[in-house]
């Protein structure tokens, strides 16, 4: 089986940062694509980043510019790296990844069992 562990979760104040770090194991690929979602309380999941093997990344509209996702390619480990951090970031952060060599994120995903992120103001 796949597994997805998720570390770096917590509480921080407005301003803050973390980092989140996803490492895979099982009969997974290094080669495939991996990102992040959240879902915060009464919201959709949706996703935050995601990165290719080759290193092209995608970051929503809400994040950009004060999240960074990187991954090791070896592993595969993806990271995300969290600054300024908003109260409206609150959500728990599933890691994910695709299926296949060559796929997309989308709703066949292996997923992580999340971690939980906070931020207070």
């Amino acid at each position: 089986q796949v597994q997805l562990v998720e570390s770096g979760g917590g509480l921080v104040q407005v301003g803050g940062s973390l980092r989140l770090s996803c490492a895979a194991s099982g009969t997974i690929s290094r080669l495939i694509a991996m990102g992040w979602y959240r879902q915060a309380p009464t919201k959709q999941r949706e996703l935050v980043a995601s990165i290719s093997y080759a290193g092209s990344s995608i970051y929503a509209d809400s994040v950009k510019g004060r999240f960074t996702i990187t991954r090791d390619n070896t592993k595969p480990t993806v990271y995300l790296q969290m600054d300024s951090l908003r109260p409206e970031d609150t959500a728990v952060y599933y890691c994910a990844a695709a299926r296949r060599i060559g796929g997309s994120l989308n709703e066949n995903n292996y997923w992580g069992q999340g971690t939980q992120v906070t931020v207070s103001s």
